[in-house]
């Protein structure tokens, strides 16, 4: 199943029709294992059903490709355009977020045969497909790839409410170990060009590329460990207030935060709880599901600080040594999620992708093990409220150069 995930199939090769039926099936490659009970469970607000996101990124290429390119195509069913709507409020009305669980109904077959039939209009689409469509339809892949590991992770927090335990792929790969101390490297300073260059795709949140100032700094050559967190532990920082941000200190209280996310304590040691099911907590391995908050406190713990985005892009596009840029852990930023100079969102309906969100987010940058392989270059920019701790987040350290 990981080895499935992690083909890249959205790298751009192969006829458009080739590269939509391959990222199509690893969508169901990802839900092949889950039962019909597994994909309706909405474990939190901010979670969706992995049934939900089947459906969900069907919904995206009949709304905006298959109804205004495929000459007298209808929808499958009317009222799917309002249950798996997301938030394209230029698209219509669509089911209020936080119910999608209640959703038993279309049930998991139903759902299968509206992928189904969407994939062959599609397929009929694409055989001769107006100019329009190519950017469109790379929009709508790169758009199934996020919800693919939107998918991972939500099924991961689902799944974790079981008391069995039980693993969603016992042979899910484990992230490297890190060995050896951090070594804080020096980062490009002065004026700096950050954003995409153009070369391949990008979404409109990283554009322009643009000139940045940055005074001399250094960042870590890895992520924090285990081990690392494990003695922030141990030192009580989970319990000194004076660490935290005033909201992260009122959320870890009224949370009961202790540790990172799916950490538990067991036989007197700690154990984590990840797709791969519940594993011993390996001090070597970077430390994942922690909050903004939490890395802010702990790199204030450890004399250190948090990145800008600036600072990150441009180490990891220029600096030997700076390792784990990609696929271990998505990495918290100190920067608030905002538009660049001079950024400009879509034309249309498309144009709600991200402009829109650009407010009570914070960034993060590189990857992890279930991020598609397209999505951990340089440019990219995630971003999730500072309380977030379902994602595979981690963290990395920089500093100030006096």
């Amino acid at each position: 199943m990981n080895v499935i995930h992690r083909q890249a199939a959205g790298s751009g090769l192969g006829t458009l029709a080739d590269r939509f039926a391959t990222l199509r099936a690893r969508t169901d490659a990802l839900t092949a294992t889950l039962s019909p009970e597994d994909q309706v469970v909405q474990s939190m607000p901010d979670a969706s059903p992995a049934k939900w996101h089947r459906a969900h990124t069907t919904w995206f290429y009949e709304t905006f490709l298959l109804l205004p390119y495929l000459s007298g195509y209808r929808r499958v069913r009317e009222d799917y355009a309002f249950l798996f709507n997301s938030y394209y409020e230029a698209a219509g009305p669509r089911y209020a977020r936080p119910k999608r669980g209640l959703l038993t109904r279309p049930s998991c077959d139903e759902v299968g045969e509206y992928r189904a039939a969407v994939d062959a209009a599609m397929a009929e689409l694409l055989r001769d497909p107006p100019p329009e469509v190519a950017s469109l339809l790379e929009l709508g892949l790169q758009h199934e790839e996020q919800h693919q590991e939107l998918l991972l992770t939500d099924i991961l927090h689902a799944l974790s409410a079981n008391p069995l335990r039980p693993a969603y792929d016992a042979a899910w790969q484990k992230p490297p170990a890190t060995s050896g101390p951090t070594r804080m490297l020096d980062g490009p300073g002065g004026v700096v060009e950050i954003g995409h260059d153009g070369d391949g795709f990008a979404f409109d949140n990283e554009a322009p590329r643009h000139p940045t100032y940055l005074s001399p700094y250094r960042i870590a050559n890895r992520l924090v460990t285990n081990g690392e967190w494990l003695a922030f532990m141990q030192d009580g920082g989970y319990r000194e207030p004076l660490l935290w941000m005033s909201e992260g200190w009122a959320m870890c209280q009224a949370e009961g935060w202790d540790a990172p996310l799916y950490w538990a304590q067991q036989d007197g040691g700690w154990t984590q709880y990840g797709l791969g099911g519940l594993r011993e907590v390996e001090p070597e391995q970077p430390v994942l599901h922690v909050s903004w908050y939490e890395a802010d406190a702990f790199a204030r713990w450890a004399g250190r600080r948090l990145p800008t985005e600036q600072e990150w892009e441009a180490a990891a596009t220029s600096v030997p040594g700076f390792a784990d840029a990609e696929g271990h852990g998505w990495q918290w930023t100190g920067s608030a999620y905002r538009p660049y100079p001079g950024f400009r969102p879509w034309a249309g309906a498309v144009g709600e992708y991200n402009g829109k969100f650009m407010i009570n987010q914070m960034v993060l940058r590189g990857g992890s093990l279930a991020t598609p392989p397209g999505h951990t270059r340089p440019s990219y920019r995630n971003f999730f409220p500072a309380g977030a701790r379902w994602q595979f987040s981690s963290v990395r350290l920089a500093e100030d150069v006096a």
